[in-house]
């Protein structure tokens, strides 16, 4: 049987909603849709640059790191924001390249996140 670890964040809605910051099931650990929570209304480069370093402090507690991530979905609400998202996502996952989404939605919960970010990973 695969063992399952819930990561828990700092989200005081985790109990409320019923969702961890993060899963490692086995050698493997999905992280949760992540917003830029401390820059939340900076500009879009710094709220990418914050989602990615959330992820990558998840990722650290679970046992893996940003080198390990092999699949990373992008939520933005305005679609000129995608180059400098992209150029950000770039500084983090240039060399590894995982497949990755970003996809244009209306609006995220909080009304001033520009851009939230679900990554996945591997143990090696």
């Amino acid at each position: 049987m695969t063992q399952r670890t819930n990561i828990p964040g700092t989200s005081p809605f985790e109990p409320i909603i019923g969702f961890s910051r993060a899963v490692r099931i086995g050698n493997h650990v999905h992280v949760s849709g992540t917003g830029p929570v401390g820059a939340d209304t900076a500009g879009i480069a710094e709220q990418t640059e914050q989602c990615l370093t959330l992820i990558a402090a998840a990722l650290t507690n679970a046992g893996s790191s940003i080198e390990h991530v092999y699949r990373t979905r992008m939520y933005l609400t305005q679609p000129e924001d995608w180059e400098a998202a992209g150029r950000i996502h770039g500084k983090f996952f240039g060399i590894i390249r995982p497949a990755a989404t970003m996809v244009v939605i209306a609006a995220l919960l909080d009304p001033a996140w520009r851009i939230e970010i679900e990554a996945e990973a591997y143990i090696p």
